[in-house]
């Protein structure tokens, strides 16, 4: 049994799952919207499960293309497949379990989550290959990323609305903003590799400059999202915390000073999803 466990742990810091906080807020805002209030148990149930294999699956498929990358960079070298805790042949099976459980939870939603299922998936693979060809790999980690309020609000409705794009956009523009920061962590090792970032064709004043502008988009999304669907005033209320948090966050990172980038990147984005999440779900409760 503790074997069990050390495999299971071993798996789930793999795959960073405490990261999940990022994306699933995001996918529990859109079904609210979708659903004009709390959806059923049972589609909040599958939404998780198709949540949760989706990126379990894309972070393990990513740990295996990148595999050499994670091992010859001293920030991943101590990655569980660099090191060998975990075999890329172990990797490979967690990463068809998991996409089996998403296209299985894609079934119980709605014949258009089915249909729709291998086009997520494509993205999500497509996205581990793009660090090697263009520094706009940030945007299709977005792009990724952005189908998790995308994919809840067809759980719900059965339909992609045009509405909901502009929650998917502010999605795409708040995760290639924060992943920029992130990128500044391997702007050397990038350089030496011949991989692709915006921090790695730019330097890095001019990415702290387009990660502020990407946010200011996302922020200006989301305010596009609340008067579309016409929310209320702990709506409002909520974007002025989300506010106060993306200007904390770019206020804790300067050109010369990187030493609490995995403040901003972890812990203000969680708030910053949670928040939008937090005061949808008040708005319509109360």
């Amino acid at each position: 049994m503790d074997e069990v466990l050390r495999k299971i742990s071993l798996y789930l810091r793999m795959i960073k799952f405490s990261h999940s906080i990022f994306a699933l807020p995001f996918a529990f805002t859109a079904a609210l919207i979708a659903a004009s209030g709390v959806p059923s148990m049972r589609q909040i149930f599958w939404i998780i499960v198709a949540m949760v294999g989706a990126r379990s699956g894309a972070m393990g498929l990513n740990r295996i293309i990148d595999h050499k990358f994670d091992r010859d960079n001293p920030r991943t070298a101590d990655r569980e497949i660099p090191r060998g805790a975990i075999s890329r042949s172990e990797a490979a099976g967690f990463v068809v379990l998991s996409f089996g459980f998403m296209v299985l939870a894609a079934h119980m939603l709605n014949p258009m989550c089915l249909i729709l299922s291998p086009v997520a998936i494509s993205v999500l693979f497509i996205y581990s290959y793009t660090k090697r060809y263009t520094w706009a790999a940030h945007f299709v980690l977005g792009l990724a990323i952005s189908a998790a309020p995308l994919g809840a609000w067809i759980a719900i409705r059965g339909t992609l609305d045009p509405a909901i794009l502009a929650l998917a956009t502010a999605v795409i523009f708040w995760l290639a903003g924060f992943d920029v920061l992130y990128a500044l962590q391997d702007i050397d090792f990038d350089r030496s590799y011949g991989l692709f970032s915006i921090p790695q064709r730019f330097g890095i004043r001019w990415s702290l400059n387009l990660a502020r502008s990407f946010h200011v988009i996302s922020f200006c999304l989301l305010l596009a999202n609340g008067a579309l669907f016409r929310l209320g005033s702990l709506y409002w209320t909520g974007m002025s915390v989300v506010a106060g948090l993306f200007l904390y966050e770019h206020s804790v990172v300067a050109e010369d000073d990187l030493s609490r980038l995995d403040m901003a990147f972890f812990n203000m984005n969680g708030y910053i999803s949670m928040a939008v999440f937090m005061f949808t779900l008040a708005d319509f409760m109360i």
